[in-house]
């Protein structure tokens, strides 16, 4: 008899707090973070798509320190260029 009822049910089932808090965790010292700097010309914040950390770039030339795993999401952002150190 197939059990498939119970897999799906399992599936719908809400994420739990902890799976949800896993975002926001803080950064490991041991995790490489990337650097970007801003190159437009006014003021501009971010919003990771992974994490959902806000990041302010406030004038041009203005250099922040990226998660690593909102780091990809960077990249697609024209006025922003990553910073190899």
């Amino acid at each position: 008899m197939c059990n498939c009822g119970n897999k799906r049910n399992s599936l719908s089932q809400p994420k739990s707090q902890a799976a949800k808090s896993d975002m926001s965790k803080p950064l490991e010292t041991n995790t490489p973070n990337a650097n970007f700097e801003y190159t437009g010309k006014t003021a501009l914040t971010v919003v990771g798509n992974i994490t959902g950390k806000s990041y302010r770039f406030s004038h041009a030339g203005d250099i922040q320190i990226i998660d690593h795993r909102d780091a990809p999401g960077m990249k697609l952002i024209p006025v922003l260029k990553r910073i190899y150190a």
